[in-house]
Protein backbone atom coordinates (compact mmCIF):
# COMPACT_ATOMS: atom_id res chain seq x y z
CA UNK A 1 0.00 0.00 0.00
CA UNK A 2 1.07 3.34 -0.97
CA UNK A 3 -0.27 6.81 0.35
CA UNK A 4 -0.18 10.45 -0.69
CA UNK A 5 -1.61 13.82 0.89
CA UNK A 6 -2.88 15.56 -1.97
CA UNK A 7 -4.43 18.35 -0.78
CA UNK A 8 -4.77 19.63 3.10
CA UNK A 9 -6.60 22.50 4.07
CA UNK A 10 -7.20 24.42 7.29
CA UNK A 11 -10.86 22.23 7.14
CA UNK A 12 -9.82 18.82 5.43
CA UNK A 13 -7.16 16.69 3.97
CA UNK A 14 -7.20 14.59 0.71
CA UNK A 15 -5.51 11.68 0.97
CA UNK A 16 -5.15 9.31 -1.91
CA UNK A 17 -4.33 5.72 -0.89
CA UNK A 18 -3.38 3.03 -3.35
CA UNK A 19 -3.64 -0.94 -2.14
CA UNK A 20 -1.22 -3.45 -3.91
CA UNK A 21 -1.89 -6.68 -6.19
CA UNK A 22 -2.76 -9.50 -3.34
CA UNK A 23 -3.58 -7.36 -0.14
CA UNK A 24 -7.20 -7.47 1.41
CA UNK A 25 -8.73 -4.50 1.40
CA UNK A 26 -10.98 -3.95 4.03
CA UNK A 27 -8.69 -4.79 7.05
CA UNK A 28 -5.60 -2.52 5.06
CA UNK A 29 -7.67 0.25 4.85
CA UNK A 30 -9.02 0.14 8.32
CA UNK A 31 -5.33 -0.72 9.98
CA UNK A 32 -4.36 2.41 7.97
CA UNK A 33 -6.87 4.44 9.46
CA UNK A 34 -6.02 3.57 13.06
CA UNK A 35 -2.22 4.76 12.28
CA UNK A 36 -3.54 7.52 11.07
CA UNK A 37 -5.41 8.67 13.77
CA UNK A 38 -8.54 9.15 11.26
CA UNK A 39 -11.29 9.95 13.29
CA UNK A 40 -13.82 11.14 10.62
CA UNK A 41 -13.34 10.89 6.26
CA UNK A 42 -15.58 9.49 3.17
CA UNK A 43 -14.21 7.81 1.20
CA UNK A 44 -14.55 6.49 -2.67
CA UNK A 45 -12.51 3.85 -4.40
CA UNK A 46 -11.87 2.21 -7.67
CA UNK A 47 -10.08 -0.99 -9.15
CA UNK A 48 -10.66 -4.30 -8.73
CA UNK A 49 -11.04 -7.68 -6.86
CA UNK A 50 -9.63 -11.67 -7.51
CA UNK A 51 -12.35 -12.20 -5.17
CA UNK A 52 -14.39 -10.42 -2.43
CA UNK A 53 -17.20 -10.84 -0.19
CA UNK A 54 -20.22 -8.12 -0.11
CA UNK A 55 -23.33 -8.18 2.95
CA UNK A 56 -26.74 -7.92 3.01
CA UNK A 57 -27.89 -7.12 6.70
CA UNK A 58 -31.10 -9.04 8.06
CA UNK A 59 -32.21 -7.10 10.82
CA UNK A 60 -34.74 -10.01 11.23
CA UNK A 61 -31.55 -11.91 12.43
CA UNK A 62 -29.37 -8.69 13.01
CA UNK A 63 -26.49 -9.91 10.92
CA UNK A 64 -24.99 -9.95 7.64
CA UNK A 65 -25.91 -12.89 4.86
CA UNK A 66 -22.54 -12.94 3.72
CA UNK A 67 -22.14 -13.53 -0.23
CA UNK A 68 -19.33 -14.46 -1.72
CA UNK A 69 -17.68 -13.56 -4.89
CA UNK A 70 -15.34 -16.05 -6.19
CA UNK A 71 -14.20 -14.33 -9.46
CA UNK A 72 -12.31 -11.30 -10.73
CA UNK A 73 -14.73 -8.27 -10.14
CA UNK A 74 -14.20 -4.68 -11.18
CA UNK A 75 -14.61 -2.22 -8.41
CA UNK A 76 -17.57 -0.14 -10.22
CA UNK A 77 -17.83 2.03 -6.98
CA UNK A 78 -16.95 2.09 -2.97
CA UNK A 79 -18.81 4.56 -1.11
CA UNK A 80 -18.11 4.85 2.71
CA UNK A 81 -17.29 6.60 5.74
CA UNK A 82 -14.74 6.37 8.78
CA UNK A 83 -16.02 6.97 12.41
CA UNK A 84 -15.16 6.28 15.69
CA UNK A 85 -16.05 3.12 16.76
CA UNK A 86 -17.36 2.19 20.86
CA UNK A 87 -14.16 0.64 21.25
CA UNK A 88 -12.29 3.67 20.49
CA UNK A 89 -10.63 3.28 16.89
CA UNK A 90 -11.34 3.90 13.35
CA UNK A 91 -14.48 1.85 12.12
CA UNK A 92 -14.89 1.73 8.47
CA UNK A 93 -18.18 1.84 6.62
CA UNK A 94 -18.28 0.53 2.72
CA UNK A 95 -20.59 -0.14 0.12
CA UNK A 96 -19.71 -1.36 -2.93
CA UNK A 97 -20.94 -2.24 -6.42
CA UNK A 98 -19.18 -4.61 -8.28
CA UNK A 99 -18.62 -5.65 -11.80
CA UNK A 100 -18.85 -8.44 -13.44
CA UNK A 101 -17.42 -10.28 -16.50
CA UNK A 102 -20.66 -10.93 -17.79
CA UNK A 103 -21.71 -7.05 -17.53
CA UNK A 104 -23.76 -8.14 -14.34
CA UNK A 105 -23.06 -6.23 -11.00
CA UNK A 106 -23.54 -7.87 -7.14
CA UNK A 107 -23.23 -5.12 -4.56
CA UNK A 108 -23.66 -4.81 -0.65
CA UNK A 109 -21.79 -3.75 2.28
CA UNK A 110 -18.14 -3.94 2.04
CA UNK A 111 -16.75 -7.05 3.95
CA UNK A 112 -13.49 -8.22 2.21
CA UNK A 113 -11.76 -8.00 -0.87
CA UNK A 114 -8.66 -9.71 -2.11
CA UNK A 115 -7.29 -6.81 -4.75
CA UNK A 116 -6.01 -7.82 -8.00
CA UNK A 117 -4.62 -5.80 -9.11
CA UNK A 118 -4.99 -2.32 -7.29
CA UNK A 119 -7.46 -0.24 -5.75
CA UNK A 120 -7.10 3.08 -5.67
CA UNK A 121 -8.99 5.31 -2.32
CA UNK A 122 -9.72 8.78 -2.14
CA UNK A 123 -10.09 9.29 1.57
CA UNK A 124 -11.30 12.92 2.74
CA UNK A 125 -10.43 13.19 6.00
CA UNK A 126 -11.95 16.66 8.13
CA UNK A 127 -10.78 17.37 11.84
CA UNK A 128 -14.48 17.02 13.02
CA UNK A 129 -14.42 13.73 15.29
CA UNK A 130 -17.50 11.17 14.26
CA UNK A 131 -18.79 8.82 16.61
CA UNK A 132 -20.09 5.18 15.61
CA UNK A 133 -22.43 3.51 18.22
CA UNK A 134 -23.75 0.19 18.31
CA UNK A 135 -27.76 0.62 18.13
CA UNK A 136 -28.82 -2.79 20.20
CA UNK A 137 -32.36 -2.54 18.69
CA UNK A 138 -30.72 -2.72 15.08
CA UNK A 139 -27.82 -4.42 15.46
CA UNK A 140 -25.56 -2.29 13.90
CA UNK A 141 -23.75 0.53 14.59
CA UNK A 142 -24.62 4.04 12.83
CA UNK A 143 -23.16 7.58 13.42
CA UNK A 144 -24.38 8.88 16.43
CA UNK A 145 -24.33 13.05 15.23
CA UNK A 146 -26.14 13.86 18.31
CA UNK A 147 -22.86 12.55 20.76
CA UNK A 148 -20.43 14.90 22.19
CA UNK A 149 -17.41 13.61 20.51
CA UNK A 150 -13.74 13.02 22.27
CA UNK A 151 -11.30 15.43 22.12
Amino acid sequence: MKCQRIASEATSDMLVVVLDDGEEAFATLQAFARKEGISAASLTAIGAFARATVGWFDFASKSYKEIDIDEQCEVLSALGDIAIGDDGKASLHIHVVLGMSDGSTRGGHFLKGTVHPTLEVVLMETPAKLRRRKRENLGIALIDANSKQPS
